[in-house]
C-alpha cells in the first residue's frame, strides 16, 4: 500500500522490516498489518504524584460518602455479599474493598484475532489503533451526507482491514440503518467477522445482543476458546453522573464472565453531566470507572479489564460538545497518570472531532488529541479513523487521512533507532564538505525507510499540483479510499465456518421482530 511504502514495516513485536522488503510485503500484500505498538517514548507527566493522589483520594470519598447507582437488581445483590454498603440501587463503597477489586485486573493481555498474526497486547507500553464507533451518517465518496448502510459499514470494515497501523476492525463504525434494529446486531458482527481478520468489538445494546456476539464469536473461534481467551472488547458506558444503568450492567455480566474485556468508559460532557471543572470532571470519572471495574471482577476474578474514559468539553454557549479542546487533552494526562497509579490498560480517543468536514478543523483537533494519547500512555487508542461531527459521522476522506497518519503516529511513538547511526556518520566523511548525498551507499540503501513521507498530503510545487488538478486533502482522501476498495481482498472464512455463520444469523431473523415494540 503506498500508504506506507516508505516507513519500515514492523513484522512483530521488536523486529522490523524495512526498505525494498518492507515495501514488497505491502505492494504485495493489501493487507498487511502492524504488531502492536510498543512505545519507546516516555509518557509526559502534566502534574506531580501529589496532585495524581489528590484526584484519587477525593474519588475514593466520593464512592463511599456519595455512591454510584447500580440499577440491576443481581448487580445490587452481589455487591451486598461483597460486603459493600447498599441502600436501594445506592452502592457506597469501602475504598479497601473497592480497590481490592480493582486490583484483580491484569496490567496486560493479548486480544486474540481470527488470524493468529493480528492478535495485540493492550496494556503496559503497548498501544492499539481503534477505528470510530457508532456514526448514524456517512459522508460519502462524493462527499455527501447520508444516513449509513449495510454497504457502507462493509467498506469501512474492509478499509480498517487494509489500513496496515489500525489494530482492530471495531464493529458499528457506521450505523446500518437500512437493517431494521432488531437484527442490526447480527449483521454488523458478521461483516466485522468475514470482511477483516482482525479483532473487533462486541454489541452491547442489550443481553441479547451480547450473547448473539458470543454465539458468533463461538461459531468463529470455538465455544471452549471464547468462554476464557479475548477476542473482542466491548463499550460500557457511565451514564453520568454516578450511574450504571441496566444496560450496561447486562451486557458486563455477558462478557466479563466470558474473560472478554470491557471498556468501562464514562461518556462525559464535562460542563454538562460533570461540574465546569477539567480536574472536578476526571475525579468525578475516575470514581464511576473504578466502580464498573470493581464489578467486573465480581462477576469474574482476574478478567482482563480496560479503564477508559470519553471526556469532550462542552461548548457553554450551545451545549454543543466540542472535539480537540486543550482541557480535553489535559484530561487525557490527567486519566493516564491514574491508569498507571492502578496498574489497568486504558482507553482514550485518539482523532475524535467537532468538524463536520475534513478540513484544517478537523486536522487541528485531531493533532491535539492524538498527540496528548501518544504522549499519556493510552493502550487503546478508539475512534482512531473516520470520526467526523462530534461522532455522528464517519467519512471515508477522514478515515484514509487518519489511516495514513497513523503509519506517522506509529513511527514517532516507536522511538529514534540509532541502528544506522555509525553507517550515516561513514556516509559525511565520505562526502565531506560542498558535497551531496543523494549518490551515497547510505542514501541509496536507506532513502525508501528513513523518513516517513505521506502519499495524501501533497508538497509539490504549486505548478504541478495545479496541473494535477489542484485537488485538496479531503478530494485525494476519498480518492485513497475508492482505490482501496477496488485492491481489497476478502480474507475468506473457511467455509465451514462462514455457513455456521450465515445459518446463526437466519435462525435468530426468525425469531426476532421486524421493529422495536
Amino acid at each position: 500500500m503506498a500508504i506506507a511504502d516508505n516507513v519500515e514495516v514492523p513484522a512483530a513485536p521488536h523486529r522490523r522490516v524495512g526498505g525494498r522488503l518492507g515495501r514488497k510485503i505491502l505492494r504485495g500484500a493489501p493487507m498487511a498489518s502492524f504488531p502492536t505498538l510498543v512505545r519507546n517514548i516516555p509518557v509526559y507527566e502534566i502534574v506531580p504524584d501529589e496532585a495524581v493522589d489528590l484526584i484519587h483520594e477525593a474519588s475514593l470519598d466520593l464512592l463511599e460518602e456519595v455512591g454510584c447507582e447500580f440499577r440491576d437488581d443481581e448487580a445490587i445483590a452481589m455487591w451486598k455479599e461483597a460486603g459493600a454498603d447498599v441502600s436501594g440501587t445506592r452502592v457506597r463503597f469501602d475504598r479497601d474493598l473497592l480497590m481490592s477489586l480493582v486490583s484483580k485486573v491484569p496490567s496486560e493481555f493479548t486480544l486474540n484475532a481470527r488470524n493468529p498474526d493480528r492478535s495485540v497486547r493492550v496494556g503496559g507500553k503497548n498501544s492499539i489503533f481503534v477505528p470510530m464507533y457508532g456514526a448514524p451518517y456517512v459522508r460519502d465518496l462524493d462527499n455527501n451526507r447520508r444516513y449509513g448502510t449495510l454497504d457502507h459499514l462493509q467498506n469501512f470494515h474492509k478499509l480498517a482491514y487494509m489500513a496496515p497501523a489500525l489494530h482492530s476492525s471495531s464493529s458499528i463504525i457506521c450505523e446500518p440503518m437500512d437493517i431494521p434494529v432488531p437484527r442490526r446486531h447480527l449483521h454488523i458482527i458478521h461483516s466485522a467477522l468475514k470482511h477483516s481478520d482482525k479483532p473487533f468489538m462486541g454489541i452491547v445494546t442489550s443481553k441479547d445482543r451480547a450473547e448473539d456476539t458470543m454465539a458468533m464469536a463461538g461459531i468463529v473461534f470455538g465455544e471452549d476458546y471464547v468462554r476464557d481467551n479475548p477476542v473482542l472488547a466491548a463499550i460500557t458506558n457511565c451514564n453520568s453522573p454516578l450511574v450504571w444503568d441496566a444496560t450496561m450492567l447486562d451486557a458486563m455480566k455477558v462478557y466479563a464472565r466470558h474473560n472478554q474485556p470491557l471498556i468501562l468508559a464514562p461518556f462525559a460532557l464535562c460542563g454538562a453531566s460533570t461540574s465546569a471543572s477539567a480536574v472536578g470532571a476526571v475525579a468525578q470519572v475516575n470514581a464511576e470507572a473504578l466502580a464498573g471495574v470493581a464489578f467486573t471482577q465480581l462477576l469474574r476474578p482476574g478478567s482482563p479489564q480496560i479503564y477508559g474514559q470519553f471526556m469532550v468539553t462542552v461548548d457553554m454557549k450551545t451545549g454543543a460538545p466540542m472535539g480537540g479542546t486543550p482541557e480535553a487533552a489535559q484530561m487525557m494526562y490527567l486519566m493516564g497518570a491514574l491508569a498507571r497509579k492502578y496498574r489497568l490498560p486504558w482507553r482514550t480517543s485518539g482523532f475524535h472531532v467537532g468538524s463536520k468536514l475534513n478540513d484544517a478543523q478537523a486536522g487541528y483537533e485531531s493533532n491535539m488529541l492524538m498527540h496528548a494519547a501518544i504522549l499519556a500512555g493510552a493502550n487503546y487508542i478508539w475512534h482512531s479513523a473516520g470520526w467526523l461531527e462530534a461522532g455522528l459521522t464517519c467519512g471515508y476522506s477522514k478515515f484514509a487521512t487518519d489511516c495514513e497518519q497513523l503509519v506517522g503516529w506509529y513511527k514517532y511513538a516507536g522511538g529514534v533507532s540509532f541502528d544506522d547511526f555509525k553507517d550515516a556518520m561513514a556516509a559525511i566523511r565520505e562526502v565531506g564538505p560542498q558535497g551531496h548525498f543523494l549518490g551515497t551507499r547510505h542514501t541509496l540503501e536507506h532513502f525508501e525507510s528513513a523518513f516517513f513521507m505521506p502519499s495524501l498530503m501533497d508538497f509539490n510545487s504549486f505548478e504541478q499540483w495545479n496541473a494535477e488538478g489542484a485537488k485538496d486533502h479531503d478530494t485525494r482522501g476519498r480518492e485513497k479510499a475508492r482505490n482501496m476498495l477496488k485492491d481489497y481482498e476478502e480474507p475468506k472464512l473457511d467455509e465451514g465456518i462462514a455457513e455456521g455463520l450465515r445459518d446463526f444469523i437466519a435462525k435468530r431473523e426468525h425469531s426476532l421482530p421486524d421493529t422495536v415494540s
